[in-house]
């Protein structure tokens, strides 16, 4: 299939690539911590439930002709997360998702990768202006947004809760910026 997006990008610590198989059991981590689920999902998953949410991410890349990146550390080869565009039928706007086990939290791979994607839309899907929705109560996604660029737009109800809509400014595009290859 023809993606809007490419299927790999690399920063200088990380690979952004689309999911394989054998990654559910490090997405397992991620989904199996109620702190690190506490926002997304809501609650822990089971291993079965894990396959299923990465099979998702999978196909979302078929309907959508592009998805979230399983976000692989390079010195590990390890999967830490999902990051990159995510827009399921229930979403109002296309946006960039992240979440990284718990781990890899305070290392900057969640800016690091979140960059990426943004440096990624500007070169390849430029008219998308992307948004974040976050739960008015994660102050560190919050952060997250603010720390790359993305500016509070408006609150709005969102499967009974109050969420933020945080929309990230383009990106103009530089070639090579943070060691990033194709």
């Amino acid at each position: 299939m023809n993606y809007l997006i490419p299927e790999k990008i690399e920063t200088q610590r990380l690979v952004l690539r689309t999911f394989r198989e054998d990654d559910w059991s490090d997405l397992h981590r991620l989904y199996s911590d109620p702190e690190c689920t506490r926002y997304t999902i809501g609650r822990t998953l089971t291993e079965g439930e894990s396959w299923r949410a990465m099979a998702g991410m999978i196909g979302h890349w078929q309907l959508r002709g592009y998805g979230p990146y399983a976000v692989e550390e390079k010195s590990t080869g390890k999967v830490t997360g999902p990051v990159g565009l995510w827009y399921p039928h229930d979403w109002p706007e296309p946006e960039i998702k992240w979440a990284l086990s718990g781990s890899y939290w305070g290392k900057g791979y969640a800016s690091e990768a979140v960059r990426a994607v943004k440096r990624m839309v500007a070169e390849h899907i430029p008219e998308l202006s992307p948004i974040s929705l976050i739960y008015a109560e994660n102050e560190r996604s919050i952060r997250l947004a603010l720390a790359v660029g993305a500016k509070f737009e408006k609150k709005i109800e969102f499967r009974g809760s109050t969420a933020h809509i945080y929309r990230h400014a383009r990106s103009p595009v530089t070639p090579r910026q943070s060691g990033e290859r194709r």
